[in-house]
């Protein structure tokens, strides 16, 4: 059998992934007061032994306010960081896969309730809720609660927010850090022309709306230790010729790989509610391929393909060089090792589990 691409090794920066498949982030709205529980070590626990290369941390706020529910993961104080040092230690014990930590600010889509009980928004006085802040004073939906415009000490407070959520990542043992630049959110929103209205250095031109994400981006590099890498999620497209468009992100792109970024993780939209008016949706291997031929650096996307062939087909054909998988490993978190079988690659599995894989009887 030939072999597979998709279980090929791959380095990102210093660290050597086993092979080219990611668990993505995937937000479990089950914190308490920012701190990991039990669920999060049962649900992480689990996909770290998925037979992946990383796990990556659903998408955690370096504040408070930064979240995008109550029930948000956060990176802001000694009991957040230790709640998942906690997490990390009981996992690493049955597990040696390296984790990865997004690191986020949700902007103007923070203060929401939990999807199942709707995602409304919770307005500062409710129950849960509190004053959303953003680039502008540009409400996510019409008809809510305007969040409002940060000023320059909110900007600093939040650079120093992600920079010491970036060390307090580290001394919990964290091996990479993704700090997300796509999804709607607060750096996301810098970006767009959309959500962006802003009349000094951060807002305007090009450079202006790049300024802040950047500088985000610096602060974390020089806060976590240079042997590990950092990446970006990063929205590469918004589907509307007055947003934030490819030729720009092509543009981000380059800056954040001169600055050190050792992967970038394709997304698109995002900025605007999917029930809103509709948007020309790119894509998503499109942007990928575009992105490669912008970048040295591994470019990694996001699929919700569940045929082996087809994903190994992605990495094969060099639409990507890495698969961030979500809602698949949700939904069966034991596909790598199905893919490894089918496909004729190799992955690590629990030595409880040998005697149960896929191709022997019992």
């Amino acid at each position: 059998m030939p072999c597979s691409r998709l279980f090929e090794p791959l380095p990102l920066g210093r660290l050597q992934l086993a092979n080219r498949i990611v668990v993505g982030p995937m937000c479990q709205y089950s914190a308490e007061d920012g701190c990991m529980s039990d669920w999060h070590l049962i649900h992480l626990g689990h996909l770290a032994l998925s037979g992946a290369a990383l796990l990556t941390i659903e998408t955690t706020a370096v504040t408070p306010e930064g979240r995008i529910s109550h029930a948000d993961v956060g990176l802001w104080n000694d009991r957040t960081q230790a709640a998942i040092a906690l997490t990390l230690e009981s996992i690493r014990r049955w597990s040696d896969i390296p984790i990865a930590i997004e690191l986020s600010h949700a902007g103007r889509k923070a203060s929401v309730d939990v999807p199942w009980r709707g995602g409304t928004q919770l307005v500062s006085g409710q129950a849960w809720g509190w004053q959303a802040k953003a680039p502008s004073a540009v409400p996510y939906r019409s008809g809510q609660v305007a969040p409002q415009a940060l000023d320059r000490f909110d900007l600093r407070r939040i650079r120093e927010g992600f920079a010491k959520a970036a060390l307090r990542a580290s001394l919990a043992g964290i091996d990479a850090v993704q700090i997300n630049i796509a999804q709607g959110f607060l750096l996301h929103q810098f970006l767009s022309p959309l959500t962006n209205q802003r009349a000094d250095v951060y807002g305007g031109s090009l450079l202006g709306r790049m300024r802040f994400p950047l500088e985000v981006f610096d602060q974390v590099r020089d806060a976590f230790p240079a042997s590990r890498p950092i990446s970006a999620h990063l929205c590469v497209s918004e589907g509307s010729d007055v947003g934030w468009t490819l030729e720009q992100a092509l543009i981000l792109a380059k800056e954040l790989e001169a600055r050190g970024c050792s992967a970038i993780q394709v997304s698109s939209d995002g900025i605007k509610p999917r029930d809103s008016a509709p948007v020309v949706r790119e894509n998503l291997e499109s942007l990928a391929r575009a992105l490669k031929t912008a970048v040295a650096v591994p470019v990694a996307m996001t699929s919700a393909l569940t045929g082996y062939q087809q994903v190994e087909a992605l990495v094969s054909e060099g639409t990507a060089d890495l698969i961030a998988m979500t809602r698949t490993l949700l939904n069966s978190p034991r596909w790598p090792w199905l893919a490894a079988h089918s496909l004729g690659g190799r992955v690590r599995m629990p030595v409880q589990y040998t005697h149960g894989r896929p191709g022997l009887s019992g």
